[in-house]
């Protein structure tokens, strides 16, 4: 297939690449040469203002061809049942690159915009959000609808049709409730649970620390046997920050417990960094938490996801890609679940202010349970409920599935009761047969 334009951009050679990725086994070549173009004898798209008999044509509206970064005028209407902007005529009813570059690149997050109550980009500000499709990969289905569009005017055209899949995620803040955290950290929470009345969980804390039970946020093998069972390989991200500090309160690195669970995590699934809140001021940090999880695992640190989803653009991403990262899994809120960039599929990140394509690929996930939690004051039947959405959504678009689970909320700690079967129910029902 070839795409005509009048010039090309890398915003429209970024989106055009991803959208021939999505569709297509083979690129979508692009020229600027009209002739070449018409005497092109198999499908053809025309992206430009000018109808071109025999090809799709698509209109544009100047976002991928214009630079820098400015306020966008954007009026949402119903397409198929759902949302889409950027209206144009021809043959496709908005100008599909456009509107899908303005939430793949997350360009309004570049605009100035309200911070939640920590500092990060708030989920309100988001046009998914005030539109009403935050719950959807809209742009997944909106190249459902395009192919459909093409396949009218192509019929022999052949396509590339993805399949369903389902990545689990795990964020170790807290590797153990009471293990590992040494005498000093173990006799404050005593003292406090004494003060408190907390009985039963002093109990708890005292036969844990005999090792009488297992420490309630140790759900380390039982998620394997689930693994196994579900056929599944997942990501671990560890927290390493070397001073606990506001919401960065893991057992420190220094500790045998930790490095013990990174090396074995290290030996059988994939591993990466959970860059501490503190790394945020401090760049230096980074670099070290990266080295401290190197030393642990004995294996090079490719991989990151930001501690409580502290992701600022474009600066976040620049740090990590400075430090060898290629592969974030950040791309999500902390604030609410659903679809920050509208997409059920990884994509390479684009460089908005420096208008280019980056070597870092994201890996957006959708829900996350400290999310349902906290955020939205979810039981564990209404996270299923919430999980089982997502789901069918991405299911519908053959689409990539990546949630976010704690270790905590998977262990046998009181407070989570239920969360542990939900998980189970959702990937020995659901996942399972799916794959």
């Amino acid at each position: 297939m070839i795409l005509y334009c009048l010039h090309n951009t890398p915003r429209l050679q970024y989106i055009v690449d991803f959208c021939s990725k999505e569709l297509f086994d083979t690129p979508v070549d692009i020229t600027t040469d009209l002739p070449t173009f018409t005497q092109y004898p198999g499908p053809k798209i025309n992206y430009s203002d000018t109808p071109v008999a025999g090809a799709i044509n698509l209109r544009p509206t100047g976002l991928l061809f214009a630079t820098g970064i400015a306020p966008q005028h954007i009026d949402c209407f119903e397409y198929n049942g759902r949302k889409a902007f950027f209206a144009t005529l021809g043959d496709f009813p908005f100008d599909l690159f456009s509107a899908a570059f303005y939430l793949l690149s997350r360009y309004e997050e570049y605009l100035p915009h309200e911070k939640d109550s920590y500092g990060r980009y708030a989920h309100t500000n988001a046009l998914a959000w005030r539109e009403g499709f935050l719950d959807l990969p809209l742009i997944n289905y909106w190249l459902q609808d395009f192919r459909e569009t093409l396949t009218r005017k192509y019929p022999d055209l052949v396509f590339r049709y993805p399949i369903f899949k389902f990545v689990p995620t795990y964020d170790i803040d807290t590797a153990f409730s009471f293990l590992h955290k040494g005498w000093r950290r173990n006799g404050g929470g005593a003292i406090k649970a004494m003060i408190t009345g907390q009985w039963q969980a002093l109990r708890l804390r005292i036969q844990t620390l005999l090792r009488r039970v297992p420490d309630p946020f140790d759900a380390y093998e039982w998620l394997d046997s689930l693994h196994l069972y579900c056929r599944l390989k997942p990501y671990y991200f560890f927290l390493v920050a070397a001073r606990n500090k506001g919401v960065d309160r893991n057992i420190l690195p220094s500790t045998a417990g930790l490095q013990q669970l990174v090396q074995y995590h290290g030996a059988g699934y994939r591993i990466g960094v959970h860059p501490s809140w503190q790394s945020g001021d401090d760049k230096k940090l980074l670099k070290e938490e990266i080295e401290w999880l190197e030393y642990m695992s004995g294996q090079p640190i490719t991989r990151s996801r930001q501690h409580y989803i502290r992701l600022s653009l474009p600066d976040t991403y620049r740090r990590l890609l400075e430090r060898g990262i290629d592969q974030e899994f950040s791309l999500g809120y902390g604030s609410i679940n659903g679809f920050r960039a509208s997409v059920a599929s990884s994509f390479y990140w684009y460089d908005l202010e420096k208008e280019e394509q980056t070597k870092l690929r994201v890996f957006p996930f959708c829900f996350m349970d400290a999310n349902s939690y906290y955020e939205q004051g979810y039981s564990p039947a209404q996270a299923m409920q919430e999980l089982m959405r997502y789901y069918r959504h991405i299911r519908k678009v053959n689409g990539l599935m990546i949630t976010i689970w704690h270790n905590d909320f998977l262990g046998t700690d009181p407070r989570f009761a239920g969360w542990r079967e939900v998980y189970e129910v959702f990937l020995k029902e659901e996942v399972f047969w799916a794959s």
